[in-house]
């Protein structure tokens, strides 16, 4: 008889890409064989991965070929209330996943039966149900239904058959049972088919059964699995069902109708997304360039605290739910992630400063493969657990294994929506429901709300409509073409005007925007964003080091109208007195070259605090710390810098600063290439392949490595004929040192070359490998079977 490795064996190599497509985690790693790759599709977690996968109409045809005796097309469709082309469909999905195989006659994969225990809402046949009962138990039961004791000294599988003889035709039974054992078997009916009830295995007969479950249990109707748990027979509740096997379960997906009011036009549609795509990629820039140089503390339990998320909001002016969005979404993107294990901050990573090099549409980009493939939920921020603890924003509690599965079918569905169709989301609820019955749940029902408002704020959607460059996002196609001619250039020009503002009539080219950030305060954003200009602001950048000078030149080259006096006088004002007094530590102290000026601060009632007293008639000493020093002569209004032991000023401005990610930290890079995904599914296919014929043959089938020592070439032109070979999908002859130091020979055909490591076909061992690049020894072409 035919298994399902042999089955499996004798499907095509296109049939086996196609079951590998559709289940992913069957490749990791990759299985030595098909036996192997059998087993490991029948295991319970691979099967109810897959199961999660299917829509409401394909898992009732599974879950009637497990119920069916016969289960032909014509008897599907029959069970179904569907026509025969509608079950050969949902058919060949199942084959496809590996969930059915089989020629005409198909029947459930390995694994199937377990995972789904009551399929189609029915129980367990007579057979089965009651196997369970003592011999004696069936006897009086049989008894009672055929008015006379079984012949002879039958044993308990006798005893079972003729039970289900008896209980094949159960209406008789049914209405000698009465309308309130009646009803109470149309409860069970369309599942599930088990019922709670006290004592269930008490011995009950048909003349002293009182209430209507002992009706039940005295006729067979309900069977007891143990004390508390009664099950109703699969024959009894097709009889209920009148044939039918299913009941509300349409084979095509529900309908999407479009919520009222009049479509907006396209134009305006995208021009609303592409300007929220912008504004989330200037928001993270600007919260991550503060991160930067003020880094958050690390919560002790991980996380982001709620003081600091609520800083955050205020900074970017936007609500909590956002701050907490956004940081997510850097996080995933591989922009944020904290330093060290133990009292550590959130900080940039260096990634971070690539990704400022890029361009907004570039930049979005990133920002939004990376919110498509999280697997955290940004909108737990500030819920609480199952055990009433907070959840903090980038904390490992955000975590939802389901998120980006059903972010994306979310998106998928709004997707499949015409041009001008606002889908309504009850509508779009329900249609989830019909694509992916098994992944409901309040879960869904939050992530869907919360998928919704993150797709508006990130700018995927624009009046609730998927917009073109969030199609070909999903797509895997590259979005930057179709979102960058609707976003404005990058200016480098402002408008400075004489109440000490300037506007900014677009997004700003980069080193603009970090100046003008350290030298002016945001008073406004939108579609210009309002800059005021105040002595504080202008202070910040002299304590970073700008001079009076630099902080005119800047604002004289990037201004469109000459600078107002007002400004000029401010700049010059605020420069004229910074560093007229210099603090340092004794613990601290205050040095001019004015005595009268340390007489004004020591007759000053505000100064009694600072415990100052004169060493010099220009020189005062306090207990205080140089920074507490330092706020309390800006409170009185003085302008005073630090000062270093050996008289130079200290820029209190510190430098950026960057973390690299942590080995264990998951950052999460979507790089959708769609041909490198097919060429390790067919990598894999060949690995499985030449594995069978190894088992079968019981010898290693690979193919030697050319003669002669291993080739070598310089690291660069390593990773070039590397590459070349992926984009060209030949083999290629390389030199691999193990962890001993020794070099061998191997064929390879890459398949992706990223992150250090190549992955690809190793037809020396007949199996997929990842290969460190350091250990690559060199690289040589090879021609047919001849290295060149």
């Amino acid at each position: 008889m035919e298994t399902y490795a042999d089955w499996l064996r004798g499907r095509g190599d296109d049939e086996l890409r196609a079951l590998l497509s559709a289940r992913p985690e069957l490749l990791a790693p990759v299985p030595a064989d098909l036996t192997a790759l059998a087993a490991r599709a029948a295991t319970p977690a691979a099967v109810s991965r897959a199961l999660d996968r299917l829509d409401r109409f394909t898992l009732a045809v599974l879950e009637c070929l497990i119920v069916l005796p016969a289960p032909t097309a014509d008897a599907l469709a029959a069970g179904l209330g569907a026509t025969s082309a509608q079950v050969e469909r949902a058919l060949g999905t199942l084959r496809r996943y590996g969930l059915a195989w089989g020629g005409g006659t198909p029947a459930a994969a390995p694994g199937v039966r377990q995972a789904l225990p009551h399929p189609a809402g029915l129980g367990p046949p007579v057979q089965e149900v009651f196997a369970g009962y003592p011999a004696e138990r069936l006897t009086d039961l049989i008894t009672d239904l055929e008015g006379a004791a079984p012949r002879g000294f039958p044993d308990s599988a006798r005893l079972l058959r003729r039970l289900a003889e008896l209980l094949a035709d159960p209406a008789a039974l049914i209405e000698d049972a009465g309308p309130e054992a009646r009803a109470a078997l149309d409860q069970l009916a369309w599942g599930p088919p088990v019922g709670r009830v006290a004592d269930a295995r008490r011995p009950v007969r048909i003349g002293t059964a009182t209430t209507p479950i002992e009706r039940l249990l005295a006729r067979g109707l309900l069977a007891a699995e143990d004390d508390r748990t009664v099950t109703l027979p699969r024959e009894v509740a097709l009889h209920l069902r009148a044939g039918r096997l299913v009941r509300d379960v349409p084979a095509e997906p529900p309908p999407l109708p479009a919520r009222p009011g009049e479509p907006r036009p396209e134009d305006v549609v995208v021009r609303a997304a592409a300007g929220e795509a912008a504004g989330a990629v200037r928001l993270i820039e600007e919260i991550l360039e503060r991160w930067g140089l003020d880094p958050p503390p690390v919560l002790r339990s991980g996380g982001l605290a709620v003081r600091d998320l609520r800083t955050a909001a205020t900074l970017l002016d936007v609500p909590e739910w956002k701050a907490a969005l956004l940081v997510e979404i850097a996080y995933a993107a591989g922009l944020l992630t904290r330093s060290g294990d133990l009292d550590g901050e959130w900080l940039p990573t260096p990634a971070y400063d690539l990704w400022l090099m890029r361009d907004t549409a570039g930049r979005w980009t990133e920002l939004a493969r990376g919110w498509l493939k999280s697997d955290r939920a940004a909108g737990l921020a500030g819920d609480r657990d199952d055990r009433d603890r907070l959840i903090n924003a980038l904390s490992e509690a955000m975590v939802r294994s389901s998120a980006p599965a059903t972010r994306r079918e979310i998106l998928d569905v709004l997707a499949g929506a015409g041009r001008g169709e606002l889908v309504d989301e009850d509508a779009l609820r329900t249609r989830l429901g019909w694509l992916r019955p098994r992944r409901g749940g309040p879960t869904r029902e939050r992530l869907l709300g919360w998928t919704l408002r993150e797709a508006a704020a990130l700018g995927l959607t624009g009046f609730g409509e998927l917009v073109p460059f969030a199609r070909d996002l999903l797509a895997g196609d590259d979005p930057e073409p179709a979102l960058e001619k609707y976003l404005p250039a990058p200016v480098d020009e402002i408008l400075i005007q004489a109440d000490l503002t300037a506007i900014a009539p677009g997004p700003l080219v980069t080193d603009l925007a970090r100046e003008l950030a350290l030298t002016a305060d945001v008073e406004s954003t939108g579609g210009a964003t309002v800059y005021r200009f105040t002595p504080e602001s202008v202070r910040r950048a002299l304590d970073a080091g700008r001079s009076a000078a630099d902080i005119t030149d800047l604002l004289t080259r990037h201004s469109a109208t000459p600078l107002p006096q007002p400004l000029t006088y401010l700049i010059d004002d605020v420069a004229r007195r910074h560093g007229h007094l210099r603090v340092g530590a004794l613990s601290s102290y205050v040095r001019t070259d004015s005595a009268a000026t340390l007489d004004e601060i020591l007759a000053d009632r505000r100064a009694e605090p600072l415990r100052l007293h004169r060493l010099a008639p220009t020189v005062l000493a306090s207990g205080l710390q140089r920074a507490d020093l330092l706020d309390a002569l800006r409170a009185m209004g003085f302008a005073p810098v630090a000062e270093a032991p050996g008289g130079g000023v200290i820029v209190t401005r510190p430098d950026a600063q960057r973390a690299d990610p942590p080995p264990t930290a998951e950052i999460v890079r979507l790089r959708p290439d769609s041909r490198t995904d097919s060429s390790m599914i067919s990598a894999a296919v060949r690995a499985l392949r030449a594995g069978d014929e190894a088992s079968r043959h019981g010898a290693e089938h690979a193919r030697q490595a050319p003669a002669g020592e291993p080739p070598r070439s310089p690291a660069m032109a390593t990773i070039e004929l590397l590459r070349a070979a992926v984009d060209r999908g030949g083999r290629v002859w390389i030199g691999y040192l193990d962890q001993q130091g020794q070099a061998s020979s191997r064929i390879v055909e890459p398949v992706r070359v990223e992150g250090g490591f190549l992955t690809g076909y190793d037809a020396t061992r007949a199996a997929v490998h990842r290969f460190a690049l350091h250990r690559i020894t060199g690289v040589s072409e090879l021609d047919g079977d001849t290295a060149t």
